[in-house]
């Protein structure tokens, strides 16, 4: 059975070239020299010979802690993580005869949204004869774009689906 892959770079015995370019603790180049010989040297100082750059030729390797090294590069990948901003969707519910201060507060909150760098999805509700009169809802989706049209972008049209029209806008 072979031994479990470790996840990492690879240090002393597992680097598997003869030769590798050397960079000992204070960032100083030493050179290419043979991988068995830069192991010794590393050793001598306290260190471990950790592969740095693998896929160069010959592969890079430096006089470093491989404890410290992980901690660093998980450290470093965390923060990473922690800043990345997911991108969720808003919705804003709004009805075609909808009243000029209403309309208002609902643009601000979109502007809102937006600036917050998240994609808002404009739903608009018909009940019974309004149906019929689906141009005043275009007309309102309309002067929506035309509104946020500094600060966002329509991602998909307008379109009806059953008794309601959708709009997805997203930050510019």
């Amino acid at each position: 059975m072979a031994p479990p892959v470790k996840s990492g770079p690879r240090f002393n015995t597992m680097i598997t070239s003869d030769k590798v370019r050397v960079i000992d603790e204070n960032g100083e180049n030493l050179g290419v020299m043979y991988t068995r010989e830069a192991i010794e040297q590393a050793a001598g100082v306290g260190l471990d010979l950790v592969e740095v750059s693998p896929n160069a030729d010959p592969p890079v390797c430096k006089f470093l802690d491989v404890g410290k090294f992980r901690y660093e590069a998980q450290k470093k990948a965390n923060l990473a993580r922690k800043t990345q901003k997911t991108q969720e969707i808003k919705e804003i519910k709004m009805r075609p005869n909808i009243d000029d201060h209403d309309y208002d507060v609902k643009m601000r909150a979109m502007h809102r949204f937006i600036g917050e760098g998240d994609k808002v999805k404009v739903t608009l509700r018909f009940r019974g004869r309004e149906l019929s009169h689906q141009q005043l809802g275009m007309n309102l989706l309309r002067r929506v774009q035309e509104d946020i049209a500094e600060v966002a972008k329509v991602e998909s049209y307008p379109r009806m689906e059953g008794r309601q029209m959708l709009m997805v806008v997203s930050p510019k």
